[in-house]
């Protein structure tokens, strides 16, 4: 099995590479620091799976993991990050990801989860799926009404200036409440925002 791993740490990368080269069956063809990265990589070392980070500078593991499943679908994702909270993991999966761990999990669990992904089962830490179908209360239930009026019309593809006229705002404002947001919903851009609206649950008020 060839991997590449994912992460915007480097010790973690070389920590992460040791420990898993040492598996007789994993060969790990490189490392990269960023999602912009490993799509090069999977361009030049095209492995059977990578093993990806979640939160990273410029290019996320998200948008990584959607851009790859893209233009190489043979290629197997394994996300490995320290985020559990649903919408991170509905956004993963949903870019295409096929297994879910945490990095508090062990390295040879990795390893052996690394394997059944190979083989074709999807993978998800049972911490992951017990979030993942927990009824627990949305995140969005937490918005203002200001805020799901703006969030509804930024996932309609609506610019801050449009947002300001239609709901007679200042840009300011809508730029301080789609900061709100943002930070309410765990995102970091209107790419995400659109995908956690694409996945939201019928019985959530807007």
């Amino acid at each position: 099995m060839k991997i590449i791993i994912v992460d915007d740490d480097p010790l973690i990368c070389k920590s992460l590479s040791i420990l898993l080269s040492k598996e007789t069956d994993i060969q790990v063809l490189g490392t990269a620091n960023d999602g912009e990265e490993a799509i090069r990589l999977c361009e030049q070392q095209l492995p059977d799976l990578v093993l990806m980070d979640i939160r990273m500078p410029d290019v996320d593991g998200i948008q990584a993991t959607r851009l790859i499943k893209k233009r190489f679908r043979s290629i197997r994702i394994m996300m490995l990050t320290t985020f559990q909270d649903k919408a991170n993991i509905q956004m993963a999966l949903k870019a295409g990801a096929e297994g879910y761990l945490l990095k508090t999990d062990k390295i040879a669990n990795i390893a052996g989860k690394l394997r059944m992904l190979y083989e074709g089962t999807a993978v998800i830490d049972s911490t992951v799926l017990k979030t993942l179908t927990s009824r627990e209360v949305t995140s969005f239930e937490k918005l203002t009404p200001r805020e799901k009026d703006v969030f509804d019309l930024v996932t309609q593809g609506l610019t801050n200036k449009e947002i300001a006229t239609h709901l007679f705002l200042s840009e300011g404002t809508v730029r301080n409440v789609l900061s709100n947001i943002m930070d309410k919903l765990n995102v970091k851009n209107r790419t995400q925002l659109s995908l956690i609206a694409d996945g939201k649950e019928e019985n959530v008020q807007k």
